[in-house]
């Protein structure tokens, strides 16, 4: 599978996206407009090896709900991401069953290379 789930209106996102030069074969899905589905989601989990290695720390309604207060469980990370795209570290970008989480430099780099010596 070649996907990218990202945030269409997110001016990170839309760089990152354009830096990675993708493939015409890669999926684009705005989290925002087409939620993300538990099939989805729970592909995502097996790939990244947890729910909280996709669960954004850094999301405004993480701290407004209080939840960095609290010890939260992985059917919790599930169950927020689930309930709130904003939940997402994003982009996330799935390249033949390799998954890429979030916008750091590092990651964004070692996905630009990982795409472009498997194309």
């Amino acid at each position: 599978m070649k996907k990218i789930y990202h945030l269409k209106t997110c001016s990170t996102c839309v760089r990152i996206i354009k830096y990675l030069d993708l493939p015409d074969d890669v999926i684009f899905q705005d989290i925002k407009t087409e939620d993300i589905s538990v099939k989805q989601l729970e592909e995502l989990a097996k790939l990244a090896g947890s729910y909280e290695a996709l669960f954004s720390k850094r999301a405004k309604l993480y701290k407004e709900m209080g939840l960095k207060d609290q010890n939260l469980t992985e059917k919790d990370f599930k169950h927020y991401i689930l309930e709130h795209y904003t939940f997402l570290s994003r982009p996330v970008v799935v390249y033949n069953n390799h998954i890429f989480i979030g916008n750091s430099s590092k990651t964004v780099e070692t996905a630009k290379a990982f795409i472009h010596s498997h194309e």
